[in-house]
């Protein structure tokens, strides 16, 4: 978990942390996804608030780097986060999936509980509705259902934790451009051949 602590210590500086873009990418690419299926809209009594008429003018990860920003927390808030996303939509599947209409709400809700959970000192919900875009009214109101939606499972226990820093680790290297091939000097290309070869006429002349 050594480069979720380097993340960490980014975060400290004001840089955004990896573990904060490699969820958004995930959840990025959860909602394309779905959003591709062409699903009918659910209704499903634990996800019906989160779920909007319209997509966010926002992307996934402009959102999550804005919760980053001005929420304040540790790195480790935003992977307790991700397990609490998956344990909502493992409880309710298949009628929950997370898309663009709703993904910014739950993401918004789930950092929220995870900062409750795991920080001393945090903002109130007021100003998490401001950060989130919504009113306090609905951020109390999404709060309250995902409670319910994740049966007020809250506790992380290290194994968990670090079997998710796995998973982001993972997608990290992923995305890691792949690392040049070191050439054997005696493997020239065909350009770099005909030079050779010049130049060794020009010397045997």
């Amino acid at each position: 978990m050594a480069e979720l602590q380097v993340a960490a210590e980014a975060a400290s500086h004001g840089a955004v942390p990896g573990v904060v873009s490699i969820l958004s990418t995930i959840l990025e690419r959860v909602a394309e996804r779905n959003d591709a299926l062409r699903l009918p809209p659910h209704h499903h009594a634990s996800a019906a608030a989160f779920q909007g008429l319209t997509k966010p003018g926002i992307s996934v990860r402009s959102y999550l780097e804005r919760i980053f920003r001005y929420a304040s927390c540790s790195s480790s808030c935003f992977v307790v986060a991700y397990i609490y996303l998956d344990r909502f939509v493992q409880r309710h599947r298949p009628a929950v999936s997370l898309d663009s209409f709703n993904v910014h709400r739950f993401l918004i809700t789930s950092v929220l509980a995870a900062v409750k959970f795991m920080e001393d000192i945090y903002y109130n919900n007021a100003y998490f509705a401001k950060v989130g875009g919504i009113s306090l009214v609905e951020m109390n109101y999404l709060e309250v259902d995902f409670l319910f939606g994740i049966g007020f499972e809250l506790n992380v226990t290290p194994a968990v934790f670090g079997s998710y820093c796995s998973i982001l680790q993972r997608e990290m290297y992923a995305a890691l451009p792949p690392p040049s091939p070191s050439r054997l000097h005696c493997c020239l290309s065909e350009e770099e051949a005909s030079s050779s070869c010049q130049q060794k006429q020009q010397l045997a002349v």
